[in-house]
């Protein structure tokens, strides 16, 4: 992200982190702790850390191939996204050093950097020759920088958004998928997919509530099919042509042709829908790939891979990754950091390769996984479209107009985490057929406006 976006947005951050962390006491990252000795051995660290398929391989890897090595201890806490999501910003706000590392995320980042929650990552991590910062992808680094230039998370995996299909079905059905396909040819081609096989949905799209569940591929769709949350002035546009255009056929698309249940259906059950030949094409996060092709997958092989659907612009997929940051009140830091050293460094894909394959290695975060011979083979697949997804997404610039902050699949302001989560359930609501699309964008609009008014009077 450009730096003085993330100075607008950070500027907010402050004032809203003051209400909810005045009690909070921001301590410097110290040394050892918890018995430990001056490099940290000895130490028990605590990890809060979400429950997706990678982090849980990463969590039994731990003992064997850090703890063994380093002398380290290591305590999890493993929660589902949306839970995790609310730990960590109660327990970073405030800085109450109940964990010393948590996952996080690029949109947390800019905000959780300013308000000092996090411990900045530059002068060890970053300097280490042996980690070689210089190796991970530029557009998740610049995500991971905070406005002060500082790198203030390191990722466990990248990822951006594609569409998934199953070619042996396509095949069957004399269906061809094009390399980029639009939105139109995707709702044409789940319309012919629906049924054919028994149990076999034509498409499956995240409905479950969450800002990080339906909203995420529902803002790429409103993003390419003209819309925005807010225009360049603050103004929301929830309600307009864009937004309303893109949620109308998002949600008749998954109503029509999408999997059973979809208002509860979020990454997990898509997941399974599609490992399970209950679907026939998944749009969502580029990491499901390595999941699809593992070797115990009963779909491995049969699955193709396409960019991001659009409609008016030329590229529609996200920019994500989950990362390690470092609460700023850890007594643990010293250890702390060597875990994200390990967690994050060009060894551990060799180590997950050895345990579950190489197509299981968490993707997206370095360039040099990319040009692992290894890694090419295994994931011959995938690869390399999920590194250009990668490389082509532009949080700056994700739709036809000018946007007030950066995001693709977000909007990069603290209040998107409320906002974007009231929205989410209005949406679950819509495909449920608890309410309509229009009723719920009136609704929606009317608080987006509102937090769209309260960076209106800063610029004044």
């Amino acid at each position: 992200m450009k730096r003085k976006h993330l100075r607008a947005v950070a500027g907010l951050a402050v004032a809203t982190a003051t209400l909810v962390a005045l009690a909070g006491c921001s301590g410097a990252g110290g040394s050892g702790g918890s018995g430990g000795s001056a490099d940290g051995s000895g130490s028990t660290i605590r990890v809060l850390m979400v429950n997706n398929p990678q982090m849980v391989d990463l969590q039994k890897l731990t003992n064997d191939n850090f703890t063994k090595k380093t002398g380290i201890k290591v305590k999890y806490t493993v929660l589902p996204e949306d839970s995790l999501r609310a730990k960590a910003s109660q327990e970073f706000s405030a800085q109450a050093g109940q964990y010393d590392v948590a996952t996080i995320s690029n949109y947390e980042v800019p905000f959780y950097s300013t308000n000092g929650w996090l411990l900045s990552l530059s002068d060890n991590v970053a300097k280490d020759s042996k980690f070689d910062q210089s190796d991970i992808l530029k557009p998740i680094q610049d995500a991971l920088t905070g406005s002060d230039g500082k790198v203030y998370a390191e990722p466990f995996y990248g990822e951006s958004s594609m569409l998934y299909y199953r070619k042996d079905v396509f095949a069957k059905q004399g269906l061809t998928m094009p390399a980029n396909p639009t939105w139109a040819q995707v709702a044409d081609l789940a319309k012919k997919l629906n049924d054919v096989e028994p149990g076999m949905a034509g498409i499956c799209l995240r409905g479950q509530p969450g800002w990080g569940q339906n909203i995420a591929p529902l803002t790429t769709v409103v993003n390419t099919m003209g819309g925005t949350w807010f225009d360049k002035n603050w103004n929301a546009e929830v309600d307009k042509d864009g937004f309303a255009t893109a949620a109308n056929f998002y949600v008749n698309l998954v109503k029509n042709y999408g999997e059973k249940g979809a208002a509860q259906a979020g990454y997990t059950e898509c997941l399974n829908d599609l490992t399970q030949g209950k679907a026939a094409m998944w749009y969502d996060a580029t990491a499901a790939a390595g999941s699809l092709e593992a070797s115990d997958s009963p779909v491995a092989g049969k699955i193709g891979y396409a960019a991001a659907p659009v409609d008016k612009t030329k590229n529609s997929g996200w920019l994500y990754s989950w990362a390690w940051g470092i609460e700023k009140a850890s007594k643990n830091a010293t250890a702390a950091e060597k875990f994200i050293e390990w967690a994050s460094g060009p060894d551990y894909a060799k180590q997950a390769a050895k345990a579950y394959g190489w197509a299981q290695v968490p993707p997206g975060t370095r360039t040099s996984l990319y040009e692992n011979a290894d890694y090419q083979k295994s994931a011959a697949a995938f690869y390399k479209q999920v590194e250009n997804a990668i490389k082509s997404a532009d949080p700056e610039n994700p739709g036809v107009q000018k946007r007030p902050a950066p995001g693709i699949q977000f909007v990069a302001i603290p209040e998107f985490a409320n906002l974007g989560t009231d929205a989410s359930q209005q949406i679950s609501d819509a495909i449920a057929g608890k309410t309509t699309v229009d009723a719920a964008l009136k609704s929606i609009q009317t608080e987006a406006q509102k937090v769209g008014d309260t960076y209106k009077k800063k610029q004044k």
